[in-house]
């Protein structure tokens, strides 16, 4: 196999000359072959280990065992820490070994793909990587493009061909593609065999909507464009067949270009571990340097004492350096304290495989990712879509949202357009009236209108107002006009499959609606070349030709269509967003656009989605002079799109209007359910769309963001920078108007002066603020964005209309930049990909428009209403499970590395260890690893029920309750304490202990094996007192666990493994005889019950005197099934005692339904002071306002208002 070429130095501009490799080899342009693929096998083992080595955590490993080699160092044998190392390293490695092999094979697969290649006026077979820059390959249908072509001839006419896109961008819909006139003719072999036209294009980049280049041939120059690629990676797809030239080969091509690597996201909670792994390492080295000192008093005070039975090892000729060695040996010995491990894999992107290394982060938060995956609840039957977590690092960071940035179109809305009113030349059409003149409602309407007149209707497009039809058949020259530019002024492609049967294809929803509303109404799109298209207007078949596309874009924000009628004139069609047009009309207008102004302010206000259509006569010298300033400006070498802006922008001004259209686009269902629950969870939803500022605020109050009972909605909608500061300032003044005088009526001024540090922390009431696009551009500028996010956070709801992708991202960033909170952006489009990509977690809805959003997302569903359960169910019980593994992860460390701390101080500080190496080996792989893990993947804390019915249950996860730096060092006191009861007890004990037959019971070995089986049990013990949710796994994980423990304690103290490894398995015996003793049962749950009984009295109190809402909710669930057991008991028993019974049961059902009711859940401090009245019922609100006063100071004063509860 000829090897994949190396790539090149960047280059400014690409030259390609057809048919001749000579020339073009002289570039050194890369060849057709990719590789995806890191090794091979004589490189395999050398770059592996390499690349595992630069983690820090192998690297760590490697020098530990380095120190272990060296006798006067080390006082454990080398294999304590090799087989860890040596078990993570073949792990990896066949992992990556396996990864590479499918890597290899994919690359084969692809590079031996055929194609038919021009070489010498032949066709050839030749593999896909033989393929070179400037040959020509032939395409049939049905085939993959084999490199990106500039496109030279088809089997169609007028050089078109159609292509499918979906492995670029999702898109299924057909597209089509056109070759240049002038190359149109080359259809055969003979002929393109004797081309040798040069293109002069942009340099290879990774943009799949842009290309600009320009083709050299016979002394003329044509431009060329996207429209005229056929890019890597596409289909061709109802075209027999094609001629194309390979501009771009291998990596240059688009789609390699766009296969980077991912940057992956980190939680919140990798970030925090990054600060507690440098002060545990530097704890461990103080603690090295305490012992190490005590090492070099006690050998110079003490030591030298017994120089002659305990003399130094060779090379130690001084105390100081006995201490320095001394320095590293408890290094290694306390080096389980830094989980350097777990920490470097926590913060490793894992993909969902199952060929992911074990390490327990990555298996929990695997389970995690499968656990979404599998959830039934969150797949659409309807579309056959299933949720995926598309990785698996971030799963944790659900359960922490507390901003949401979503789409409307698409992600709140079903995207699937119907065509429902229209405005045509000042009448409004499409509202229905009963007998009386009035509006009909949607149950009292009549029957739609009857298409039957028109063939060549689509049966499913409903209508119900008959003026419209009647209007088309009494000829009213508008309206004709208004269906004609529906039928023209679009992109779709017609497909007839039989006589009469049309299927078109539109690249929106939206243009599929206008273009069929045109066909049922009479003027019917039938089909289209590159240079005419068809329409069956009433009947009677006319073909008009087409002379320009002005498309579409986001910054213009219209499309335009110049064709010339059979009748010659010449004509631009033009529709588009009201803000843009209307500004573009003629000025005899002026009333006409009045009128329709009012109707799209009715339309909007329903919700419907809009655009405004015009019209412009073009004069013959005119249109010739225009265009032939448009092809001087397509061949433009440099600013060629900004050349044709300024052209696009000068044909499309004094317009004549006809008329707008509205759409309806519903909402999904259980909308506005899903934002009043997530709401309730104190997340704030933030609406960014690009529709404008009347659809939006409708939409607002269909989904429940925006409500009657609202204090105040915001509008902000100035042209300037003083405009838009005014207006927030305004806002502002209002919202702290409203705080003060509620304050004052409560007497909390006192509270506001001394402990808010701005009155917007403490508004009373909801406020809503809307602002346009254009006002947003001010905005977000740097002198004022802290302004614009003081006054957004300050309120309950914000939508952000007629904004750009663009907006949406800086938007998103800006919220990061100032708030400590974590976001999730949400949508199902391209232009939300910038949005998606921008927010802590992305999330892409599968929908209509392409899977774009999907695949730059980091977990994906079909329905918006599933973001509740992926948050309130999965988020939060992630978070908790990852919350709850971390701190028992550290608990169980620090108890048994902090034990050799302590006994330091009675060996001389030696570095001597107190248990067997084979229990420091196996103690974190085998004896503790599986219990945690099943908690880590299975706890929880509530059913997941209860988590959906209360909201309030969520906010622990924002505020950063269950793992933070407190909570570290509660876990690493525990960890001390237990250490400290785990030596001292035994130790104690054992100075006046007795065996059964009189010996002296204390010795080094009954020791150690005293202390590892009191540690076992206790920690064992604590995961079982840690453990919320018990499953059959977690009940063998923890009891196998030790019953493990007991059979290799036995096995390695064994006299058959003595006879085999009389040097490595020193303790003959000592399992056997010393848990025979009674006194070492005794010590051991002696110190079972001293390290324990202090955690299970302070979880009672707490649970008494500071009750979570997590434990209320489970006595409500402990109390309703008593209750159901009492009323069962109740109906068998009849009458008797049946007074007092029902009033203790109605006493208790009360208590039951103000929880369960959702009216308290505004603040889960109701239900805790239900449970019991005491002072301490506002403990989340205190924290709450703690994190908002600390993030308004680092960030923006007075954005902690969103984190503070309103009572």
């Amino acid at each position: 196999m000829e090897r994949c070429a190396a790539r090149p130095a960047a280059e400014e501009e690409r030259r390609v000359r057809a048919n001749a490799r000579e020339y073009n080899e002289k570039f050194q342009y890369a060849s057709n072959c990719i590789k995806t693929s890191k090794y091979n096998i004589v490189t395999f083992l050398p770059v592996n280990l390499f690349e595992q080595f630069q983690e820090v955590a192998n690297t760590y490993f490697l020098f530990l065992l380095i120190l272990q080699l060296i006798p006067q160092i080390s006082s454990l044998s080398w294999f304590t820490t090799i087989v860890p190392l040596v078990l993570v390293l073949t792990i990896t490695a066949v992992k990556d070994a396996t990864d590479d092999y499918f890597r290899h094979k994919s690359d084969n697969q692809v590079n031996n793909r055929q194609s038919q290649v021009l070489i010498g006026g032949v066709l050839r077979q030749e593999q896909w990587m033989n393929v070179r820059v400037g040959d020509i390959i032939k395409l049939e249908n049905n085939q993959f493009v084999a490199a990106d072509l500039l496109l030279l001839s088809s089997s169609e006419p007028h050089g078109l061909c159609y292509i499918e896109t979906a492995e670029l961008d999702g898109e299924t819909n057909m597209k089509v593609r056109q070759a240049i006139p002038v190359t149109v003719e080359l259809g055969d072999t003979s002929q393109l065999a004797h081309f040798d036209g040069e293109v002069i294009c942009e340099p290879p980049n990774n943009k799949l909507d842009k290309f600009g280049g320009t083709l050299y041939w016979k002394e003329n120059k044509y431009p060329l464009s996207n429209q005229n690629m056929l890019l890597r990676g596409c289909v061709l797809r109802n075209t027999e067949w094609c001629f194309g030239l390979v501009i771009f080969a291998g990596p240059d091509t688009k789609l390699m270009q766009n296969s980077g690597r991912t940057k992956f996201k980190r939680t919140s909670i990798d970030r925090l571990m990054n600060t507690l792994v440098l002060w545990i390492f530097g704890f461990l080295v103080c603690m090295g340097v305490i012992l190490a000192i005590g090492n070099a008093i006690w050998e110079h005070e003490v030591g030298v004492c017994f120089q002659i039975y305990l003399p130094w090892d060779e090379g130690v000729h001084s105390a100081f350096f006995s201490g320095f060695l001394s320095f590293w040996s408890y290094i290694i010995i306390l080096n389980t304290v830094v989980p350097i491990s777990l920490y470097v894999r926590a913060c490793c992107p894992a993909p969902v495989t199952p060929r992911h290394p074990p390490c327990s982060v990555e298996v929990i938060r695997l389970g995690h990712s499968y656990f979404i995956n599998w959830d039934k609840k969150m797949y659409c039957a309807k579309r056959r879509t299933p949720a995926e977590a598309r990785t698996t690092t971030l799963n944790e960071e659900l359960g922490q949202v507390e901003y949401i940035f979503s789409d409307k179109t698409g992600t709140l809305t079903q995207n699937i357009m119907v065509f429902s009113k229209c405005s045509v030349n000042g009448h409004s059409y499409g509202e229905v009236q009963d007998m009386l003149s009035h509006k009909a409602e949607l149950g009292e309407r009549s029957k739609p209108v009857d298409f039957s007149f028109n063939p060549l209707a689509d049966p499913r497009f409903q209508f119900w107002d008959p003026s419209l039809l009647e209007a088309v058949k009494l000829g009213d020259l508008h309206v004709h006009e208004f269906f004609r530019l529906l039928s023209l002024c679009h992109t779709v492609m017609s497909e007839e499959k039989s006589e009469g049967e049309l299927l078109y294809k539109a690249q929106s929803p939206d243009e599929g609606a206008l273009v069929t509303a045109a066909r049922n109404f009479g003027f019917v799109f039938r089909s289209r070349t590159p240079k005419t298209i068809t329409v069956q207007e009433l009947g009677q078949a006319v073909t008009y030709q087409l002379l320009a596309i002005l498309d579409f874009n986001n910054i213009r924000k219209r499309m335009s269509v110049i064709v010339r009628s059979p009748e010659g004139k010449i004509r631009l069609y033009c529709k588009g967003a009201d803000t843009i047009l209307l500004e573009r009309l003629h000025p005899v207008n002026q009333d006409l656009s009045s009128i329709t102004a009012d109707h799209l302010n009715e339309y909007a206000g329903e919700g419907l989605r809009t655009l405004v259509l015009a019209y412009k006569d073009l004069e013959e010298s005119y249109y010739r002079d225009w265009s032939e300033r448009l092809h001087r400006a397509g061949s433009a070498p440099e600013a060629r799109e900004d050349h044709l802006a300024r052209l696009y922008d000068e044909v499309e001004h004094d317009m004549m209007l006809l008329g707008a259209t509205a759409i309806e686009d519903k909402l999904q269902q259980g909308v506005p359910e899903t934002i009043a629950i997530l709401t309730l969870a104190n997340i704030k939803i933030w609406v960014l769309t690009g529709d404008k500022q009347e659809t939006a605020v409708n939409i607002g109050y269909s989904c429940k963001m925006l409500t009657d009972d609202m204090t105040e909605v915001f509008v902000v909608t100035g042209h300037t920078v003083l405009e838009v500061r005014e207006e927030l300032r305004k806002a502002r003044e209002k919202m702290m108007d409203a705080s003060r005088s509620v304050c004052n009526g409560f007497s909390y001024q006192k509270k506001l002066s001394s402990k808010l540090t701005s009155v917007l922390e403490a508004i009373a009431g909801e406020y809503a603020l809307v602002i346009n696009g254009h006002s947003l551009a001010h905005a977000l500028e740097a002198d004022m964005e802290v302004e614009f996010l003081e006054t957004a956070c300050a309120c309950k709801a914000v939508i952000c209309c007629r904004v750009t992708p663009l907006q949406k991202a800086q938007v998103v960033e800006l919220v990061k930049k100032y708030k400590k909170a974590v976001t999730l952006a949400i949508g199902d489009g391209a232009n939300d990909v910038s949005m998606i990509k921008t927010a802590h977690i992305g999330v892409g809805i599968s929908g209509q428009e392409g899977i774009q959003a999907v695949l730059a997302s980091d977990y994906s569903f079909s329905q918006f209403k599933f973001l509740q359960r992926l948050l309130l169910v999965h988020g939060r019980w992630s978070y908790l499970r990852m919350c709850k593994f971390l701190c028992y992860f550290f608990y169980k460390n620090f108890a048994f590395t902090m034990v050799h701390f302590w006994f330091g101080f009675f060996c001389g500080f030696s570095a001597q260890t107190v248990y067997d190496q084979y229990f420091i080996t196996l103690y974190n792989i085998v004896y503790t690893s599986l219990p945690v893990l099943a908690m880590g993947v299975f706890d929880q804390d509530v059913p997941e029920q209860r988590s959906m019915e209360y909201p309030k249950l969520y906010e622990p996860g924002q505020l950063n309750l269950l793992f933070n730096k407190r909570e570290f060092f509660i876990c690493i006191a525990q960890g001390i304490y237990t250490s400290i009861l785990m030596f001292f007890i035994p130790y104690g004990i054992f100075a006046d202990a007795t065996r059964d037959d009189g010996a002296q019971l204390a010795n080094y070995q009954s020791f150690a094996v005293t202390v590892a089986t009191s540690l076992v049990i206790v920690v064992s013990v604590q995961i079982g007192l840690d453990t919320g949710f018990w499953t059959a796994i977690n009940h063998f994980f923890i009891w196998g666990s030790l019953a493990a423990y007991f059979a290799i304690l036995f096995t390695m103290h064994s006299d058959g493994l003595f006879r085999m490894f009389p040097n490595q398995f020193r303790f003959v015996g000592n399992a056997q005889s010393t848990l025979a003793q009674p006194t070492v049962w005794l010590t051991i749950a002696l110190t079972t019950v001293v390290c324990i009984m202090p955690v299970v009295a302070f979880r009672f109190l707490k649970l008494d005197l500071k009750p979570e809402l997590s434990d209320t909710v489970r006595y409500t669930q402990l109390v309703r099934k008593k209750q159901k057991a009492q009323h069962r008991c109740m109906r068998h028993a009849g009458r008797v005692g049946s007074r007092r019974s029902g009033y203790a049961f109605s006493h208790q059902e009360g208590f039951g339904e103000l929880i369960m009711s959702g009216k308290n859940m505004r603040l889960s401090s109701l239900a805790l002071s239900s449970f019991a009245p005491r002072p301490s019922t506002s403990w989340i609100e205190s924290l709450r306002r703690k994190k908002g006063s600390e993030g308004s100071g680092a960030g923006s004063p007075g954005c902690a208002a969103d984190k503070t509860l309103r009572i």
